[in-house]
């Protein structure tokens, strides 16, 4: 064989190497952020926020989402971490509400919430705000948040395979981004029960959205009486910002004169409410 083509056949031996090695390269960066990664395993530092209380923790995982606009473009960098802390710093409470949008209780939430001059975070179930459009505008209007809440409050989500969450979660943001229209985001993403995966905060920040704790539970679900909702919230407001309500799931009129009395037991305190944070502390 002459010389020149033993050069040849070693210079395109080269060119394939690297070929594969950067197809390998690549192929290895995909299965590291496909939807299967993680499925079925939660790391020993996995912070899963559960329905209890507990003092307020650092914002976990608070890596870039990698939310992207129309054409690629890099949208607002939202963190995977679950949120606890408050935009109106450290003196600041947030109020969430959840599973609604309801017909019956949700006028009545937004009532006491403008009685106030309060603004809210709602946590909404897809179907309800697919079923109560209106309210959804109403929420938007007066200028509250929107937060994703799953199509179904499976509250075993966390068992279930990454397929499953990424459908109760994205079908869910887009019934309640119908329901709001003209364009409005949905700006966090709460596991029913606290039931978050490494996946489902992937997904729900790859999407825009936050994750979003709790810190206060006022287990006003339960419906234990409008005083024990009262005392809830004043004696565990010391574990940190975030409280939960509920405006959906049934009879929710002691959250209702709950919430009243809460708001201005806070007003008393000289404690200013605020929105659960989106992006990281340095505000990337």
């Amino acid at each position: 064989m002459a010389r020149a083509d033993r050069k040849g056949i070693r210079a395109g031996a080269v060119v394939v190497a690297a070929a594969v090695a950067v197809a390998g390269t690549v192929w290895g960066a995909a299965t590291l952020v496909g939807p299967g990664h993680g499925a079925g395993q939660r790391p020993a530092h996995e912070n899963v926020t559960r329905r209890t209380t507990g003092p307020a923790t650092p914002d976990d995982g608070a890596k870039d989402g990698g939310a992207q606009g129309a054409g690629g473009a890099p949208r607002s960098r939202i963190p995977d971490g679950i949120a606890h802390a408050s935009e109106g710093g450290g003196n600041a409470v947030n109020i969430t509400i959840d599973d609604g949008p309801d017909p019956q209780w949700t006028p009545k939430v937004l009532a006491v919430l403008k009685k106030h001059d309060v603004k809210a975070t709602f946590c909404m179930i897809g179907p309800q705000a697919k079923a109560h459009p209106d309210l959804v505008k109403r929420v938007v209007a007066a200028g509250h948040r929107l937060c994703d809440h799953t199509m179904d409050h499976d509250t075993a989500m966390d068992k279930k395979p990454v397929a499953y969450q990424e459908r109760q979660i994205l079908d869910a943001k887009k019934m309640i981004e119908d329901a709001a229209g003209d364009g409005a985001d949905v700006e966090y993403y709460r596991a029913p029960g606290g039931a978050f995966t490494p996946d489902s905060r992937r997904i729900a920040a790859a999407n825009g959205m936050r994750p979003l704790g709790w810190n206060v539970d006022t287990k006003d679900f339960g419906k234990p009486g409008v005083a024990a909702i009262v005392s809830a919230f004043k004696s565990e407001i010391g574990n940190g910002p975030t409280v939960l309500f509920h405006d959906g799931g049934g009879n929710r009129a002691q959250t209702v004169e709950a919430l009243d009395q809460a708001l201005a037991w806070l007003k008393g305190q000289g404690r200013p409410t605020g929105f659960p944070v989106r992006t990281a502390p340095d505000g990337s």
